[in-house]
């Protein structure tokens, strides 16, 4: 069932942002007189598609069809791409019979420089259009709420933090020389914009201040693994019980706040999870809170470290709520859009380059997607719409870049032509699209297998 949900909601994702990014190819090259015989999802072998001459039909489309200036939607057998095959333009179809006949106004060689760069971008602005509307909307509905707290709360056992000078109760006031006001702000300073580097944090601890230094080499690989630091005012809440483990015997139910393990006070559900293993086939007492009564039992963890519950982070501190009205979500919006979606790739790019960032760990294919597409569905609705709108401003900026067979890579050709007045010929742009298509191969081949070794 796992591996079901995860392909279709990698579907779903993909899906959308294909859709989004070729639609925006497809109406522009239609708005500029252009002829766009294929709207295709997918790539590969036409399963079925739709067009008005002859219909839907399964399997190949017949070669004696003239679809004129009609377009052929279809569905192709490999859900990772899609494509909009625009008359007179050598692309991924590597169609070249038009190459030595007259250029027909309907096709895109006979198009001005501007219209085509309408075309080429077109793809990319969408994407940046669907994240814009994307954060606008979760923006205005949601707002921010902000877990009010900077305070560490709990150091989790066998993590990086727990050998370093940090300590329980220290009230984090700035990372790297960036001030931090909320929990979430101690999140993206960690796991986001130093990622790979050394981390200096300045504390307050019972009211002096404090440099605490974390060489890089001490930070662990924050990619795969937490830093060890959690906020105070977290509480363990039972999410669900499994039938015939000793939860169940106990009595423990849904809604709970386990309180007490093993004699020690509970403040963090991860110090609950480092107290059940620690404590494995070892006796133990058990106390929580439900509703306003307090009760106990006596309980051994399994050989495996567990006792069959499913654990929520339930947090009972300050919250601060932010919201925004249709005029002030718009910046907010946009500054979300850079510094999630842009600022932090092409920082994330230098320090793969760099070596401060392992590449096989930085970079995610088909795989990874899918993995991160379910793991977000999980988190709701807006979770999921957040990593779509990410995932369409890597896509866009991707696509961008000036590398052969990307949009970036015709773009730059258009400039070429553009300067020169006279277009690059024919053999070098199929020598670059071949060129730079069979390199996209070998890179999607490479972060595949990297995928695979990578699941855990």
């Amino acid at each position: 069932m796992e591996l079901i949900n995860t392909i279709f909601y990698f579907l779903i994702v993909i899906g959308i942002l294909v859709f989004i990014h070729e639609f925006g190819h497809f109406i522009a090259a239609r708005l500029t007189g252009m002829r766009a015989e294929v709207f295709a999802l997918g790539i590969g072998y036409r399963l079925f598609g739709y067009n008005k001459i002859n219909g839907f039909t399964f399997g190949k489309l017949d070669e004696e069809v003239v679809l004129g200036d009609n377009t052929d939607y279809r569905i192709c057998a490999f859900p990772i791409g899609g494509y909009v095959k625009v008359s007179g333009m050598i692309d991924e179809s590597m169609d070249k019979e038009f190459i030595d006949k007259e250029p027909q106004p309907w096709e895109y060689r006979a198009k001005p420089v501007w219209k085509r760069m309408i075309v080429i971008t077109a793809g990319v602005i969408m994407n940046f259009l669907l994240a814009f509307i994307i954060f606008y909307a979760l923006t205005l509905i949601k707002g921010k709420s902000l877990t009010d707290t900077t305070s560490i709360g709990y150091i989790a056992a066998n993590s990086p933090a727990v050998s370093t000078e940090l300590k329980t109760g220290d009230k984090i006031l700035k990372i790297n020389n960036a001030g931090v006001d909320s929990w979430e702000d101690v999140q993206a300073k960690l796991y986001f914009e130093n990622l790979g580097e050394s981390l200096n944090f300045l504390i307050n601890r019972n009211g002096t201040e404090k440099l605490v230094s974390v060489p890089k080499e001490k930070t662990g690989d924050l990619i795969e693994k937490n830093f060890g630091i959690y906020p105070s005012g977290i509480v363990p809440e039972i999410n669900e019980t499994i039938p015939g483990m000793p939860a169940e015997k106990c009595g423990l139910k849904k809604g709970d706040i386990i309180t007490s393990f093993g004699g020690v006070s509970v403040d963090n559900p991860q110090q609950l999870t480092d107290l059940i293993k620690k404590n494995a086939n070892t006796e133990s007492d058990i106390k929580w809170k439900r509703d306003n009564s307090e009760m106990d039992c006596r309980i051994t963890p399994s050989s495996d470290s567990t006792i069959g519950i499913m654990i929520a982070a339930k947090y009972t501190g300050p919250v601060k709520e932010i919201r925004y009205n249709v005029i002030s979500a718009i910046p907010k919006a946009g500054y979300d859009m850079y510094h999630l979606g842009i600022e932090l790739f092409f920082k994330t790019i230098v320090k793969i380059f760099k070596g401060e960032v392992p590449f096989k760990k930085a970079i995610g294919g088909p795989i990874k997607i899918a993995q991160v597409s379910a793991q977000s569905a999980e988190g709701g609705i807006f979770t999921f719409l957040g990593f779509i709108a990410l995932l369409s401003i890597s896509l866009a900026v991707i696509n961008i870049m000036p590398f052969p067979a990307l949009d970036g890579g015709h773009f730059m050709l258009l400039v070429y032509e553009g300067i020169v007045r006279k277009p690059v010929p024919y053999k070098v742009q199929l020598v670059l699209q071949n060129v730079g298509f069979a390199l996209l191969i070998a890179f999607m081949i490479f972060v595949v297998y990297n995928d695979i070794i990578s699941i855990k």
